[in-house]
């Protein structure tokens, strides 16, 4: 499919920094509202203790409506990112997320926000961030000298892990701040007395200023000069039939599926976790739900920022970076499995920390991968594909561990899991495609013996 490749603008890696850390602020603030949202479910619409299959059902409705229009929609998400201005998708989305919050907050305030009023909410959220992350993902290769993808790369999931550390804190501190202002003997306005409107006001202005960055900033889109324009279906489906053809990638998006299944019931099980099965230790320690929860968090997301800092700097293998992904995919294995067996608050929160620490090492070297095996004009299209594939099992591993999480014990389940996962991980270590999936004229040779055996079989 041709293309005309966009040259990088010789002030790429300024605009890249701008972006990145305008950006960060949107999704601080949107890590604060989901977890906002959880803690809403914990105390206030689901508080009683015989209430725990109904939060575990609450927790998983509410993570599948984030998770799914997200991955249905990433297809048709990365079409749309390679035939429109990325830069005004992302504007647009902006907007429409801050709307959004806007609606989220004044349900709060008017007492009116249910489960049933939340959920179409988060999926809108869900849809707006897709398009805005298919965009913003195939954005940066075109800023960034490919040298420094690595380092960029690093840059981005310091982003991700660092909304999981400051948001817990923070979400914790906002929710509490009317009670602290009410012992201090202000009179607050009764819709403030919970403290969860403000957290959404606060997403709504993360998201306004993001995109009024964004008007400022030039950030380029490559042109493609197909005569007749495909159908947008076509798009799609040319993802799929490009991943398809190299089955190194292909086994690389399995190797991802799995690692998503496994992680996914994270966001189920660390409340219950902490709810029931951790609350004799921080009950002993005088903490609160809301404080145990937020320390847990606060933690894990410390380690996942460690581990974007250390990517940073050092830059990630150069040779052989699937072992970048492989690696720590086995750390992260075996510290699920002691995880589920603590029952201390502390070293909980400190093998969450290690957990998080390997995330964004594995997805830096899998996205310099990408990067570097499938050429820029095609990264909207391949992407969203290459997202469907890796994250279909999250919404499912969602909706077996909201049914999973009221029937068993939330550890044990986690135990089995970091057990799956480790082995899983070890078999992958002798897999002859993974470990060949940076030798780019190997997979155009896969990709080439395909096309000619499809010709073969058509005539």
């Amino acid at each position: 499919m041709p293309s005309v490749p966009v040259r990088a603008p010789r002030n790429g890696w300024r605009t890249f920094v701008v972006l990145w850390a305008t950006q960060s602020l949107s999704v601080v603030g949107s890590a604060l509202t989901y977890f906002a949202i959880s803690i809403y479910l914990a105390q206030t619409l689901y508080a009683r203790p015989e209430q725990k299959p109904e939060l575990a059902l609450a927790l998983s409705v509410v993570a599948l409506a984030g998770a799914l229009p997200a991955v249905l929609g990433a297809p048709l998400a990365g079409a749309w990112a390679d035939r429109h201005d990325r830069r005004r998708t992302m504007l647009g989305c902006d907007l429409g997320s801050s709307l959004v919050c806007l609606v989220l907050a004044s349900l709060a305030m008017t007492g009116t926000l249910t489960l049933y009023a939340l959920v179409p909410l988060v999926v809108l959220l869900s849809l707006l961030h897709s398009y805005h992350g298919a965009s913003f993902d195939t954005s940066y290769v075109m800023l960034v000298p490919s040298a420094q993808l690595p380092r960029a790369n690093g840059m981005m999931q310091t982003m991700w892990s660092l909304s999981g550390l400051l948001a817990p804190g923070l979400a914790a501190f906002i929710l509490a701040l009317p009670a602290l202002l009410l012992q201090g003997g202000l009179v607050l306005p009764g819709w403030l007395t919970g403290g969860i409107a403000l957290v959404f006001l606060l997403d709504t202005l993360t998201f306004l200023f993001s995109g009024l960055v964004l008007t400022r900033l030039q950030i380029p889109s490559p042109r493609r000069t197909e005569t007749v324009r495909p159908r947008l279906w076509a798009d799609v489906a040319f993802g799929f039939r490009y991943i398809w053809a190299r089955k190194p990638l292909l086994w690389l998006l399995g190797t991802f599926s799995f690692i998503n299944f496994v992680f996914a019931p994270m966001g189920i099980f660390e409340p219950l976790i902490v709810k029931f099965t951790l609350a004799p230790d921080w009950t002993a320690r005088g903490l609160t739900f809301e404080s145990a929860l937020a320390l847990l968090a606060t933690v894990g997301g410390l380690g996942g920022v460690l581990g974007g800092v250390l990517v940073s700097m050092w830059g990630g293998l150069k040779r052989q970076r699937v072992l970048g992904i492989l690696i720590p995919m086995l750390v992260a294995g075996l510290a699920l499995i002691a995880f589920g067996l603590s029952r201390n608050l502390y070293l909980s929160a400190a093998i969450v920390a290690l957990a998080f620490a390997m995330t964004p090492i594995m997805n830096a070297h899998s996205q310099a991968i990408w990067q570097t095996q499938v050429p820029p004009e095609l990264q909207g299209r391949v992407f969203s594909v290459r997202r469907l594939i890796a994250q279909f099992t999250a919404p499912v591993a969602t909706a077996l561990a909201g049914i999973a999480g009221g029937i068993f014990n939330p550890g044990t389940v986690m135990v089995v899991l970091g057990v799956l996962f480790s082995l899983f991980c070890l078999a992958q270590l002798a897999n002859p495609y993974l470990r060949r999936v940076e030798d780019k004229a190997w997979l155009e040779e896969l990709a080439s013996r395909q096309a000619k055996g499809a010709v073969s079989g058509a005539s």
